[in-house]
């Protein structure tokens, strides 16, 4: 059975220390009988509007378009046809980003909408558009509102419920913690529902068999997801090194009630999201190689991009997004990473500076050929 050890207690993150949380938000935490729960809202705002004043980037993903859109449509409950939760999804999803735009205007705060697809993260040139459009965003002191893209997504190409969706987005921009905002307040070793014995566990230190059989099917009318695909989130996120909590969410302000001392879940990471992400990097078999100058390779050792102004050869062939070799002009290994341009674009503007990018390729191109993000510098 599963305890709780003092070098785990010692462990255990706290959330108002989070420097980039995503926060998942269910559906039936979002939406009651009447409709949007427009106070629960408010008050979630002002949680968002306290962690960002802390300095934290904060990343919404919300589930909810589906359960507004059927509102508006007049469709039956229980379970929707494909196309009608695309069409529910459609007209749901204005509605959503109005929601969090309002709710979080007062503060300040402005609102982006993403929507997403299984592909986009399956799909290495696909990720990293996801991926630079959220960083600008976060820069930008933007909370983005992500969801998946149901008005397009097919059964083949879903996530299907937004738990392994945050835990994706929680891995694509490095968020050190991600909170499953649900109707549970985390794992017990039976369902609570059905098991007046059942314990809840405060933390897991490790996921195993004994821990993933615990899990049961969603319990709720408008949750797609049990606790069987938040563990499926958890295994995601931790071995991103992100560190999730499970927290019951439908109290006023849950983010507060969860850093002032809720029943919660936490899975610990198993390391550094940045330094998970570097080795992901590193295990890539390279499509292709850049040779540098002297001046780019010093720039290199210095933690920095590598700009094609100090680019003197381009071998192979590769698309964007691919992973590339880096070495200096005696052939030596200096770094790999996933390069920004194709193997024709990064030849025409190896050489050259930034600034010349739009000239050379007749549209406006990224400053780095490598960002620093996306590069494993030695071996």
């Amino acid at each position: 059975m599963a305890t709780l050890s003092d070098e785990a207690a010692l462990a255990v993150p706290d959330l108002a220390s989070a420097r980039r949380l995503v926060v998942k938000i269910g559906s039936a935490l979002l939406v009651g009988g009447d409709g949007l729960r427009e106070d629960w809202l408010t008050a979630l705002a002002d949680d968002v509007a306290a962690w960002r004043s802390r300095g934290a980037d904060v990343v919404l993903v919300s589930s909810g378009s589906i359960a507004l859109g059927r509102r508006v449509l007049g469709l039956p409950s229980g379970a929707l046809t494909l196309e009608q939760s695309q069409a529910a999804a459609a007209v749901g999803q204005i509605r959503l980003a109005r929601a969090y735009e309002t709710a979080l205007a007062p503060h300040g705060v402005t609102t982006a909408q993403v929507l997403v697809t299984l592909e986009d993260t399956t799909d290495r040139r696909r990720y990293l558009n996801s991926r630079a459009t959220l960083e600008v965003l976060l820069s930008l002191g933007v909370v983005p509102i992500v969801n998946e893209n149901d008005t397009v997504a097919t059964d083949e190409i879903r996530y299907g419920d937004n738990d392994r969706l945050a835990a994706q987005v929680a891995v694509t921009v490095g968020a050190d913690q991600l909170l499953l905002l649900s109707d549970v307040d985390g794992l017990y070793t039976a369902n609570p529902k059905v098991d007046p014995g059942a314990r809840h566990l405060p933390v897991i230190a490790r996921l195993t068999a004994q821990i993933e059989a615990m899990a049961s099917g969603p319990v709720g009318s408008l949750s797609k997801g049990g606790m069987t695909t938040k563990l499926m989130a958890a295994r995601t996120a931790v071995a991103g090194g992100c560190a999730m909590a499970i927290a019951e969410g439908s109290v006023l302000r849950p983010l507060s009630a969860v850093a002032n001392g809720a029943r919660t879940t936490w899975f610990l990471p198993e390391g550094d999201p940045h330094l998970a992400r570097k080795r992901w990097i590193a295990a890539m078999k390279p499509k292709g190689e850049v040779t540098v100058d002297a001046g780019a390779a010093a720039a290199l050792g210095q933690g920095k991009s590598l700009l094609p102004a100090g680019v003197t050869a381009v071998t192979g062939r590769f698309g964007r997004g691919d992973p590339v070799l880096v070495r200096d002009a005696m052939g030596a290994e200096l770094a790999r990473g996933l390069i920004r341009y194709s193997a024709d674009e990064a030849r025409a503007i190896s050489g050259h500076r930034s600034a010349e990018i739009e000239a050379i390729l007749g549209h406006p191109g990224r400053a780095a050929l490598i960002h620093r993000d996306d590069m494993v510098v030695g071996r």
